[in-house]
């Protein structure tokens, strides 16, 4: 009979699959690009407001900076692209950071990548439906100050598909995330041209009035203002998220395989770049304005805004002033970018699962992830992510602007010891191929890396030093923390297996010289007998039959029931002056042990087995508390012989459905 919990599970997760359900696809190039690279696609839809809203805070003047801050990201975007491609070629099976940084540089970089992609994954998920929620606010304003709870929903539900197998290379996917990116480039294109015959409006909030931060008043101008630009370059970094998709998943594409993975990073980066670039661009164009903090820094006027202003993102403000708010067009980019956000976190509830169980394989996370479900999911994994999402989303009451600086400190440790690992790579295979024609192309990719590394490098100091009070400092701590534990773990791990490792005579050694039986009674009853039974019909060597005294009137009615049937097993009373029955069990079976180190003692335990939950609180208690305790005792085996109550059988009868 199914319990209400397996019922439940079951609505919501549906019947198992057997083994032979999972199927390994090969996607061509237009289907593999928008599934491995939703998330790098998907970052145009905040990384542009980051920058905005970064350098929002020295006043109006100093967003005509934003497009250079954009063209520096692209670089930096296109620099990555070029990078990968060199992987692709060193792992034609299709390479993570976590594989390439772990074969090249060693477990400790491994797992430190490892780490930040695992606190890179949680933090896609809790952006991209944070975003999502704020894209839904800009088509539904009656959701205002609903955010938190839409992203919350939103994590949920993605749980579910996932639990429930949801394949992540479907139409599903590919469809959406066309639409998406046909509908920004379409947007940038038609802004072009409106702007070229004049005919390009203002953005809905181009009328308000920036007040700058204390500090910046006279601009960016000093150190300040220097560090300022750094900070929402950093910040606009986020758009290299999920680069590396394609080059981890060379396996997943049809032949060639290689050129087909080298071919789509390119496509990735050209696309988003150009998407990126785009909006910036024309956000500058149409005089966007966005802020931290609307109410203390927007003014109307002259006039504070009013309490139910909606600051709408980038791209749901370009939309309307370039297609026009409510339109079918405007309605296809919200909904589109929003969907696409989603389809985002979708797949961070691929990469995280699969990660795990590869580290959980190592050794480096318990084993209960490695392991895939009853719907052939790493359901554990899957699970993990979804808390761990919708904790940060909470803390953060869905603030991407704050989450975002969490955000990408983990993608460029990540960038950095892979860029360095294919360095070091190259340089291996130079040495052990004198003279081969293909040292060139080694000489090449090795070079290329080098620039990867350096340049990732740089951008890495930059977000540490520009972002680190504003909240860096907790991704830095949490892939720290995260490091430790995996490396704690192996160790953990390690020393069980030398422990357990079999050498020389332990074999013989191991078998036991007797063995020692012991039933525990309490009173003569059906599930003693059965116990006895089943002792007998294990022919130990000796049998015993053990009471302890806590109540001398129930021990002589149980002496007497004892002679009373006959029952052919000695007895032995246990004396309890502290009335415990714990310590005399464990008294009796360490002088059995001293006497006889050699012999196996089984204490068999009757237990009832029960229907309803409540029962189990009112039954088998003192049995629970023996079997605990037994079981941190050498040469102690415990064997509980069950005896199923009547209200078991309806329960039993459940579950066989």
């Amino acid at each position: 009979m199914l319990t209400f919990f397996d019922a439940v599970k079951r609505i919501l997760v549906g019947q198992p699959f057997r083994n032979d359900h999972i199927r390994r696809e090969s996607l061509p190039k237009r289907t593999a690009l928008p599934v491995f690279s939703v998330s790098a696609l998907s970052s145009v839809a905040y990384a542009p407001d980051e920058i905005i809203l970064t350098l929002a805070l020295a006043g109006v003047a100093a967003l005509t900076v934003s497009p250079w801050v954009g063209l520096g990201v692209v670089v930096v975007l296109l620099v990555i692209v070029a990078s990968y491609r060199q992987a692709v070629f060193a792992f034609p099976t299709g390479g993570s950071d976590y594989e390439i940084s772990s074969r090249n540089l060693g477990n400790r970089a491994g797992v430190t990548v490892a780490s930040a992609l695992l606190v890179d994954y949680v933090l896609t998920v809790a952006v991209s439906m944070s975003s999502a929620a704020h894209y839904v606010i800009t088509a539904f304003p009656g959701l205002r100050h609903a955010e938190t709870g839409v992203a919350v929903a939103g994590v949920a539900i993605l749980v579910i598909l996932n639990l429930r197998g949801v394949r992540r290379g479907s139409r599903a996917i590919a469809i959406p995330a066309y639409i998406f990116m046909v509908s920004i480039l379409g947007m940038c294109v038609v802004g072009l041209i409106r702007s070229a015959n004049g005919t390009l409006g203002t953005a809905p909030s181009a009328d308000l009035e920036i007040i700058p931060q204390a500090g910046f008043e006279s601009g960016l101008v000093g150190l300040a203002g220097a560090l300022l630009v750094l900070r929402a370059f950093s910040t606009g970094a986020a758009a290299l998220t999920g680069l590396e998709g394609p080059g981890g998943n060379v396996q997943s594409f049809q032949k060639p395989k290689r050129r087909n993975a080298a071919a789509t990073l390119l496509l990735v980066g050209i696309i988003a770049g150009a998407m990126t670039a785009g909006v910036i661009y024309l956000a500058r164009l149409t005089q966007v304005h966005l802020v931290q903090d609307p109410a203390s820094q927007l003014l109307r006027d002259g006039a504070p805004l009013p309490d139910d202003y909606v600051q709408n993102p980038v791209v749901g403000q370009l939309a309307a002033t370039i297609f026009d708010g409510g339109t079918v067009l405007f309605v296809v980019v919200v909904a589109s970018t929003a969907l696409v956000l989603v389809l985002a976190s979708h797949a961070a509830f691929s990469g995280f699962p699969a990660l795990a169980s590869m580290l959980a394989v190592d050794g480096f996370l318990p084993k209960q992830l490695r392991a895939r479900g009853d719907r052939l999911t790493f359901s554990n994994g899957i699970t993990a992510l979804g808390i761990a999402a919708i904790v940060l989303i909470l803390i953060f009451d869905a603030d991407v602007t704050a989450l975002v600086q969490l955000y990408i400190v983990g993608v460029f440790v990540s960038f950095t010891v892979t860029q360095l690992g294919l360095v070091r790579h190259w340089s291996r295979q130079l040495r052990s191929t004198p003279g081969s024609s293909g040292r060139f192309r080694m000489m090449k990719s090795r070079a290329i890396n080098a620039v990867g590394f350096a340049l990732t490098a740089a951008v890495l100091v930059v977000v540490l030093v520009t972002k680190f009070r504003y909240g860096a400092w907790i991704a830095v701590l949490a892939i720290a923390v995260l490091a430790l534990l995996m490396l704690a773990t192996h160790r953990h791990y390690a020393m069980v297996e030398k422990e357990l490792a079999i050498d020389g005579d332990q074999v013989s050694r191991a078998l036991p010289s007797r063995v020692h039986a012991l039933i525990l009674v309490s009173h003569v009853r059906k599930p003693v007998l059965r116990a006895l039974a089943f002792a007998r019909a294990s022919r130990p060597s000796k049998i015993d039959a053990i009471i302890v005294d806590i109540n001398p009137e129930e021990t002589r009615q149980t002496l007497d029931d004892w002679e009373k049937y006959r029952i052919p097993v000695p007895v032995t009373v246990l004396a309890s002056p502290y009335r415990d029955t714990i310590p005399p069990i464990l008294e009796y079976i360490k002088t059995i042990r001293s006497e006889s180190p050699r012999d196996l003692v089984v204490v068999y335990i009757p237990e009832y087995v029960v229907g309803k939950w409540w029962e189990q609180l009112v039954h088998n208690q003192t049995a629970l508390r023996i079997k605990a305790r037994l079981h941190f005792e050498p040469g102690v085996m415990v064997a509980s012989v069950p005896w199923q109550l009547a209200s078991s059988e309806a329960s039993r009868k459940y579950q066989d459905l």
